[in-house]
């Protein structure tokens, strides 16, 4: 008996039908509903993606490889990843001393361990707006928290350079405003880096002796900045020394606002150096 039925022309028509409707009604769905969160514009959000890596560490360059990929290419849909490279320095007495590395970078690290509550750092490691971690060169991991990081609201952190009569200085004027309604817990840190992209290394020892490392957007410097308690609508013009052997051409600085307790990044900008501020 089911099996007549199932080849009645009566029953073909009303599982055509079905399909049709719930196709229909799918794609009206993936029309007209964004993901919570996200924009109804096509402005993507901006993810920080922080990955501690060391030219002596033969696990990193796969991952090194990794946040190139993501700050160049821009796999995730509706996410701009803002990538910032930092070289630790433990692994430097191993053969081979990282010239990008910084105690300054080991320390955060160590900072973030103590906020996810790890035994201890490793690298390569790979967190995402301060609230995901893991095994940096993981793709599939790196994807899925950048997705999930761009559905969440964000203050708008603008920066604008202007112009510098001083050499070797580049001159920024910082906004900040909140129109998603961000809330947020405790205290906030304003932090800036400049980041220098298309840098790399010809290793002569330690693990990956003879090889020829390409790095992401590697952190050339690091600092917090003093803000009020009443963040919206701060406004203030950053100076930032830039050593002469950087590329400018190559040179973004971007300032990112932290919870000061969970470490967690509530919002970003950034703007490159390539055309103006600094002075030659």
């Amino acid at each position: 008996m089911i099996a007549k039925l199932l080849q009645a022309p009566a029953f073909y028509a009303f599982a055509a039908g079905l399909v049709a409707l719930l196709l229909f009604a799918g794609l009206e769905r993936s029309q007209g509903e964004l993901p919570a969160g996200r924009r109804n514009n096509s402005t993507p959000r901006l993810v920080v993606v922080e990955l501690f890596t060391s030219e002596g560490c033969s696990s990193c360059p796969p991952a090194d490889t990794l946040l190139k990929k993501l700050s160049e290419q821009q796999f995730v849909e509706g996410a701009q990843v803002v990538a910032l490279e930092e070289h630790v320095d433990y692994w430097n007495h191993l053969g081979w001393g990282d010239r990008f590395s910084s105690s300054e970078f080991s320390e955060r690290q160590s900072d973030y361990a103590r906020t996810f509550g790890n035994d201890g750092v490793y690298t390569p490691q790979m967190i995402v707006d301060g609230k995901s971690e893991f095994v940096g060169s993981r793709s599939f991991a790196a994807r899925e928290a950048i997705n999930k990081a761009g559905n969440l609201p964000k203050f708008a952190v603008t920066l604008h350079p202007v112009a510098s009569a001083i050499p070797g200085e580049a001159v920024l004027q910082l906004s900040i405003e909140n129109p998603d309604g961000v809330s947020w817990r405790g205290g906030l840190e304003l932090w800036v880096a400049v980041t220098e992209k298309d840098l790399q290394s010809d290793v002569k020892a330690g693990e990956n002796s003879g090889e020829l490392l390409k790095h992401g957007p590697v952190v050339r410097s690091l600092r917090k900045e003093r803000v009020p308690a009443e963040i919206v609508g701060y406004q203030a013009q950053l100076r930032l020394a830039l050593d002469p052997t950087w590329k400018k051409e190559n040179l973004r600085v971007v300032a990112f606002l932290a919870e000061a307790d969970s470490r967690q990044i509530v919002g970003v900008g950034t703007t490159s150096l390539s055309a103006a501020s600094a002075g030659d």
